[in-house]
């Protein structure tokens, strides 16, 4: 650890205007001792606060020394007194012999410096007990700050780690999907089943590029999306149609990486492979006051609405929006009119 007064401008200017102001305490105590002024007394105490200065920046050297943690209270109980002592004498006999080199009157200075004395000592200690108590301050934000550096690094590897899992099972669930419809399609229509290979392979492509939860923008996303979806529309047919209304200014906005794809995999679960009729799938972006709005919603036959609920695509997505944005990020889900409606809130 750095020296906490010396490694900080601030801190160092502080520490001098604190021991100026003793110094000028020092002085006036000195005063009433003595009865009366003497011209030693300004270079006394000039002197005096330049030493003090420097002997209290360097007891943090010891005092980092002895307070390492593997020595017992009472040893260092033991230190402290020590270097206090040691501090406290040197503090006084040094300021006598730089005086005394400095002026003529050596003997009037004498009798000053003996009336002073005990006020010296006294003030030494408080002084020196002023030195460990902010020593001790300083060390216990170090540690504190290195505590809550600890547990943010912590906290981030939880997080990511979480992430990690919740977009592990996106492309399991929907490669499953898409190999079972594959593999379908191999008997019944060999052309299809080859063109969903190729698009199944673009988009896994995309999915497979993106290994961290860096951030993407709403335009990759979207693209990721229309391969996923041109995908299902050669597995569905014409059962499946999809429109978009999409502002253009939404699609430089960052987001999670494949944060949707759930929704869509909710919307073709529920929707398009358990109805008889045909689906649409609407999208609609916009921004608000710092905010990008996605609408996301698919027609449902009425019999299936319960079904909706229990998604885990939607409780993926949530957990995602939570980890990212905290209370900032939002998803929203709606049944009315044979419409189902998600919207999330993604902040800029």
């Amino acid at each position: 650890m750095k020296h906490p007064v010396l490694s900080d401008r601030i801190r160092l200017l502080v520490w001098w205007l604190v021991l100026l102001t003793l110094s000028l305490g020092q002085f006036i105590l000195y005063y009433i001792a003595y009865g009366s002024y003497t011209a030693v007394s300004i270079p006394d105490a000039i002197t005096s606060y330049i030493i003090i200065s420097g002997i209290g920046l360097s007891l943090w050297y010891p005092f980092r020394y002895f307070n390492t943690g593997n020595t017992s209270v009472a040893a260092n109980i033991s230190n402290i007194l020590a270097s206090g002592a040691i501090s406290v004498i040197l503090w006084s006999f040094l300021t006598k012999l730089i005086v005394m080199a400095m002026i003529k009157d050596t003997t009037g200075y004498l009798e000053y410096w003996k009336i002073t004395l005990p006020y010296r000592l006294s003030l030494g200690v408080f002084i020196y007990s002023l030195f460990i108590l902010t020593y001790y301050l300083f060390e216990s934000l170090a540690r504190l700050s290195e505590k809550n550096a600890r547990e943010a690094r912590l906290e981030s590897l939880v997080r990511d780690t979480e992430l990690k899992m919740l977009r592990s099972q996106i492309n399991p669930h929907f490669l499953f999907n898409s190999l079972n419809s594959i593999s379908s399609l191999t008997i019944t229509d060999p052309e299809k089943a080859r063109d969903m290979v190729i698009k199944l392979s673009d988009f896994m492509r995309y999915s497979l590029s993106r290994k961290d939860e860096q951030p993407v923008t709403f335009r990759s996303e979207l693209e990721s999306l229309r391969a996923y979806l041109e995908i299902e529309k050669v597995r569905f047919g014409d059962k499946l149609t999809t429109i978009e209304k999409i502002d253009n200014n939404t699609l430089d906005v960052k987001m999670p990486v494949m944060l949707l794809q759930p929704l869509y995999e909710n919307a073709i679960k529920h929707g398009v492979y358990e109805s008889t009729e045909k689906v649409t799938i609407t999208t609609e972006a916009s921004l608000s006051e710092g905010i990008l709005g996605i609408t996301i919603s698919n027609n449902y036959e009425d019999g299936m609405a319960a079904t909706k609920g229990t998604a885990t695509g939607l409780i993926n997505v949530s957990r995602r929006l939570g980890l990212f944005y905290g209370t900032r990020g939002n998803l929203v889900t709606k049944r009315e009119n044979g419409i189902f409606t998600v919207k999330l809130f993604i902040p800029l």
